[in-house]
């Protein structure tokens, strides 16, 4: 009975096991001060999770704990784009990208999951 149990959750562990996902920073981590104090940042997102509900991705740059929304850029699959703050007169900010996202699971309702990037710092000139 065990092992019948183990045959039926090894498909699940495998696929669970082979999903990735892959940060792909598209922005220079240097950029000219500008008046507003906030820089652009672009990112792409890529993941083989195949049970990854592709229509719930959101995307988020964090800095000091804060999450501020990316926005997908329309005309590139898996292309995300918003702004990270930086405080007036800070010469550099670290922050990192993370999405959420729901999953189907085996016999149950999705679930979520999330994915976050390295950390990255940002240089204000």
């Amino acid at each position: 009975m065990k092992l019948k149990n183990f045959f039926f959750l090894l498909p699940a562990v495998v696929l669970v096991g082979c999903a990735s996902q892959q940060f792909t920073r598209l922005t220079p981590l240097q950029q000219p001060h500008n008046n507003s104090n906030l820089y652009p940042v672009e990112v792409q997102f890529n993941s083989t999770d195949q049970s990854m509900r592709r229509d719930s991705v959101k995307g988020y740059v964090e800095v000091n704990g804060q999450l501020y929304p990316l926005h997908p850029e329309p005309l590139v699959q898996n292309r995300w784009e918003g702004f990270v703050p930086v405080t007036p007169g800070a010469g550099e900010v670290e922050f990192r990208f993370k999405f959420t996202y729901l999953y189907n699971a085996i016999g149950s309702q999705p679930k979520s999951g999330s994915a976050t990037s390295s950390t990255y710092k940002l240089k204000v000139d």
